[in-house]
């Protein structure tokens, strides 16, 4: 049914693009119609909207369903733009998804068939899993289809699946356990840590544990605005009503919120990080951006808080990785690393190779355990050789039952076991630098044929070449600033 609705909704997007409307702007003008339609069928009262009028006085505007779906031709675009207005100023999660709202739609035609496509549907008698596949389901086409780097806000929902499953987002364990993704996207593990919930429960929950789930459970924060309204439209599907902070998680000082479970990748690459943060619960100064999440998830972190994070390969050998996975292994217990398969973000960032690192605060490390999913595995392709779940079974049975990484693990002699736990004197041999431990033979470098594509290749050495260019260009800045003497920051407490 989901499938059905989806190619429904998303054939009419190709017509929409001779309208110069591109695939997110898309999703987000079914976002506002969805929520229109949906409101009408709840019997939920949206016929006199208040928002500031002439002189201080108060106006009232019909923001009803109904009343959008009669007009046509310049009646409805200005009507259109009329409701967007009005519900933009409404308090609550309705004001957060209408926040800042504008039409795409230069031909009444092309809005009047998307009303009409969407009144086809009475969407509150579908089944709340039919809802938020559908609505997923395109939030996944407009990031495989549309432009380059649209997959910043999209993880794959298998990888997100299995981390959730393995970390036991359980709201039930404490009366105030919360859940946090500080780089939230269109909120991806969120609505996976939910759907985990309501699968272990089979949506049994008592009322006021309910209650606190809908309410008082999910949060995050979002830098952009668009990815934040979809987030907030996506958990809204799920029944719930999440606290999504439109704001920089790095360069700005966090909330007093801290949280006990924070699953979260975030945004690859470079780009819009050209200094370090003035924050003095940083120890390191760096312009690295996921070094950056990673420091901030430790300020975030409840003690005994649990955190997954998605990581590219050159953060991990990157020179200032080093510092602050030592502070992470001094203060929390890292205790698993899983490595992923090439082409895992195919096809939204295909030549990225990336890591999950697991850890639990408050508790030093004393072994971490690598599993290897990527050497001599084939490279993930859109079509051919897509994700699926099988890639990360064993992985799952391996971390074990515990969320927190305390399952009896084992490993066995065999070089090509991809589940091997170093001490952390080895760790520390090694200036805390995760990716140089590698046990598995890569078959393909044998056979020049073999190599990885040229794209992976080139999008590694870019990312070295940046991380070196950042790095040089932080080292100058502090000598720049310190008249050429570099001073020790102090450690700052959490």
């Amino acid at each position: 049914m989901s499938t059905d609705i989806v190619q429904k909704l998303w054939g009419f997007c190709h017509t929409l693009r001779h309208d110069g409307i591109d695939y997110g702007d898309y999703i987000e003008q079914i976002t506002y119609l969805l929520f229109l339609k949906m409101a009408d069928e709840k019997g939920i009262d949206l016929s006199a909207i208040e928002v500031p009028g002439k002189k201080g006085k108060t106006e009232l505007v019909d923001c009803s369903w109904p009343t959008l779906e009669e007009q046509s031709g310049t009646r409805l675009t200005d009507h259109y733009n009329e409701i967007l207005r009005a519900l933009g100023q409404a308090p609550g999660i309705l004001g957060d998804i209408y926040s800042g709202a504008q039409s795409r739609f230069n031909n009444p035609v092309n809005l009047k068939k998307l009303v009409s496509l969407i009144d086809e549907t009475e969407w509150t008698t579908l089944g709340v899993d039919v809802k938020a596949q559908a609505y997923e389901g395109l939030l996944e086409k407009a990031a495989s289809e549309g432009k380059k780097g649209a997959g910043q806000f999209f993880t794959p929902r298998i990888l997100i699946q299995s981390i959730v499953r393995c970390m036991k987002p359980d709201p039930r364990s404490a009366p105030d356990f919360t859940i946090c993704d500080p780089a939230v996207g269109t909120g991806g593990f969120l609505v996976a840590a939910y759907e985990w919930l309501a699968k272990e429960t089979k949506g049994a929950l008592e009322r006021d544990v309910a209650k606190r789930v809908k309410t008082k459970t999910y949060f995050g924060e979002e830098l952009v605005a668009r990815p934040r309204r979809l987030a907030l439209m996506n958990l809204y599907l799920h029944g719930i009503e999440p606290h999504i902070r439109l704001g920089d998680s790095i360069y700005e000082s966090p909330s007093a919120e801290r949280f006990e479970c924070i699953l979260t990748n975030p945004p690859f690459g470079t780009k819009g990080a050209s200094q370090a943060p003035e924050r003095d619960d940083f120890t390191v100064a760096t312009s690295n951006k996921q070094l950056n999440f990673v420091q901030h998830i430790l300020t975030i972190l409840k003690p005994g808080g649990r955190a997954a994070v998605v990581l590219p390969d050159n953060v991990l050998f990157a020179d200032q990785a080093g510092e602050i996975m030592k502070i992470v292994a001094e203060d929390c217990d890292l205790h698993t690393v899983l490595r992923l398969p090439r082409g895992t973000f195919t096809p939204y960032s295909q030549g990225v190779k990336a890591n999950v690192i697991f850890f639990t605060k408050g508790y030093s490390t004393e072994k971490v355990w690598i599993y290897d999913a990527r050497t001599n595995v084939e490279q993930i392709t859109k079509k051919d050789r897509p994700l699926t779940p099988e890639h990360f079974k064993e992985f799952e049975k391996c971390y074990g039952a515990d969320p927190n990484g305390k399952s009896k693990r084992k490993t066995s002699d065999s070089k090509e076991d991809r589940w091997r736990s170093f001490h952390i004197s080895e760790v520390k041999e090694r200036d805390f630098k995760l990716d140089g431990f590698k046990w598995i033979k890569e078959e393909s470098l044998d056979d020049a044929d073999d190599l990885p594509p040229a794209e992976e290749l080139a999008t590694d050495a870019i990312g070295e070449l940046k991380e070196t260019v950042a790095e040089l260009n932080q080292v100058l800045a502090l000598l720049e600033g310190n008249g050429g003497e570099s001073k020790p920051k102090s450690r700052a407490q959490a």
